[in-house]
């Protein structure tokens, strides 16, 4: 329980280190001075007619292409902070992963063998114990075939698989966010290119056609900016996602085994010598022979 909340904290901290860095950028990026919409460049007058290009860049001094990280962010609006947040979750995620989904948290050390002689000396009650000092998956699986040892070896097994299927399907839950947000990203993405299309083409209706290339770079942009931050995203949360869904089929597997080697002196017959088990009845004498008449 202790590693668990250290998992979490660790990863809260993480979350909040990358929104706090993800604002300031943001702000950074809104506080950028403008040119004055006014302004003209030195000696403009004297060089003659402006042309075309010249023209449109001192109508629109806001559509010099964004420089700095913080800009680029900014650039996405409302849907590109989601994808942030998103990323940030992903983050979280993965860390918690690291320190949770490993072989001794999931497979204390020793444990299996502490069970295993627990059983061979027919100690049922010790063996329980032992499980109860370290909670783990493996605990949880022996727990639930100890506690099925007045039913014989097939009772035990059949208990140890329910559990076993239980804590992985635990362990696939916790990891499936990985792909939600990989699976989301995009799509966000896509949603932001589909608004920064829809912007573009406003535009374009709103002149008649007459529209320059400077008015449609905005809408432009933004399609294009979202796209990216989802790919971002998305990409390394799936390539983690299969990461961690290899670990947790291996860990899985190696939890069966040594659950089974755990309870091996059960299938040899020593479940005779646990208290709790079921004797086996006993022999009834043999009748005395008969004496012939």
């Amino acid at each position: 329980m202790t590693l668990r909340k250290r998992a979490l904290s660790t990863a809260a901290l993480v979350a909040l280190a990358m929104a706090w860095t993800g604002a300031s950028l943001s702000a950074r990026a809104a506080a950028a001075p403008t040119p004055p919409a006014g302004a003209a460049a030195p000696g403009s007058a004297a060089s003659g007619p402006a042309t075309p290009d010249a023209t449109s860049a001192e109508n629109d001094p806001e559509v010099e292409s964004p420089s700095g990280l913080g800009e680029i962010l900014a650039a996405g609006g409302l849907i590109g902070i989601v994808i942030l947040l998103l990323s940030v979750a992903a983050v979280a995620l993965v860390i918690e992963h690291v320190i949770t989904i490993r072989g001794p948290v999931l497979m204390p050390r020793g444990l299996a063998d502490d069970v295993r002689a627990a059983l061979s000396e027919g100690n049922l009650v010790r063996a329980m114990q032992r499980c109860h000092e370290q909670p783990s998956v493996l605990a949880f699986v022996l727990q639930a075939g100890l506690s099925e040892a007045d039913g014989g070896y097939p009772a035990v097994e059949r208990a140890g698989e329910d559990a076993m299927a239980d804590q992985s399907a635990r362990l696939f839950r916790k990891i499936e966010y990985l792909s939600v947000i990989g699976n989301i990203a995009p799509m966000l993405g896509l949603l932001g290119t589909v608004i920064g299309m829809i912007f573009a083409f406003r535009e374009v209706a709103d002149t008649q056609g007459a529209a320059r290339a400077a008015d449609l770079a905005e809408g432009i942009y933004l399609a294009l900016v979202t796209t990216v931050e989802g790919l971002i995203v998305a990409i390394p949360s799936l390539a983690v996602f299969a990461v961690f869904r290899s670990r947790v089929d291996q860990l899985v597997a190696e939890t069966s085994y040594a659950a089974q080697h755990a309870f091996a002196p059960l299938k040899r017959g020593a479940a005779g010598r646990v208290p709790g088990a079921p004797t086996p009845p006993a022999t009834p004498p043999a009748p005395p022979p008969r004496r012939g008449r």
